[in-house]
């Protein structure tokens, strides 16, 4: 099994999560979370000048998949989040050793 952790831009969730639905990949954790990359964040311009936001506001899906479904969900993600500009964001592959349900016991592959 492994856990995919994309941190994407918080207009793109409702796109992704359409997208693994529609490849019936349906449970998924997602939090919001503040970071920058490569983009070093962003300068804009107030009133009295201007200033820069270091960290930018990101969202980040969680979704533990079999081994066999890896490519297909990484593409999945890759295509519904993409612009084309700095900071898609990015995705994070783990593994994962084992899982349990918990309302019915069930354990590894049975669980996901």
């Amino acid at each position: 099994m492994k856990k995919i952790e994309a941190i994407i831009r918080e207009e793109k969730l409702e796109a992704v999560r359409k997208a693994l639905e529609d490849e019936s990949y349906f449970g998924m954790t997602v939090s919001e979370v503040s970071g920058r990359g490569r983009e070093g964040g962003v300068a804009l311009q107030w009133r009295v000048g201007e200033y820069r936001v270091e960290f930018l506001p990101r969202v980040r899906v969680e979704i533990v998949i079999l081994d066999e479904d890896l490519s297909k969900v990484l593409a999945t993600i890759m295509m519904s989040a993409r612009t084309g500009e700095k900071g898609d964001g990015k995705i994070f592959v783990l593994p994962v050793e084992d899982a349990v349900r918990i309302r019915t016991g069930d354990t590894g592959d049975d669980a996901i």
